[in-house]
């Protein structure tokens, strides 16, 4: 009966020690995995490690009309898609225009929407400029 305990004895042993060694391990990695995935910041307070997303958050400065353009407004003004005015096309943008009291009137009709158009195109965070360039590109028109 030693014997056998002894052999039951032995792999228990290296057993309980790879658990523990293992455990070490996994209980590091556990804590890494339950680090917070972000934290909440409050303007005008200090929020150390967060300078790269504030400048990556759109914050950083006036988008070009062509910037514009790529990101919100090609899908649908580069194809004409569901009637909305071709870029480029100048004569539709014209006419628009005639009928919506110029660049102006333009501008108010894509921060409001039109028909199937969102408001301001899907670019919530762009400036009234920003937009009116954006306009002035795609339809040629000052």
């Amino acid at each position: 009966m030693n014997l056998i305990m002894k052999m039951l004895a032995a792999p228990a042993t290296v057993l309980a020690l790879w658990a523990v060694s293992a455990q070490a391990a996994t209980n590091d990695e556990i804590a890494k995995r339950l680090e917070p995935v972000g934290q909440v910041c409050v303007q005008g307070q200090e929020c150390k490690g967060m300078e790269v997303a504030v400048a990556a958050g759109g914050g950083g400065g006036a988008k070009s009309p062509d910037d514009v353009i790529a990101k919100h407004c090609n899908a649908c003004h580069g194809t004409g898609l569901l009637g909305a005015p071709k870029i480029g096309d100048t004569a539709a943008w014209k006419d628009r225009a005639d009928h919506q009291g110029g660049l102006d009137g333009l501008l108010a009709k894509a921060i409001t929407g039109l028909n199937a158009m969102p408001p301001k195109g899907t670019c919530a965070d762009c400036s009234d400029a920003e937009l009116k360039g954006a306009i002035e590109k795609m339809s040629g028109l000052k």
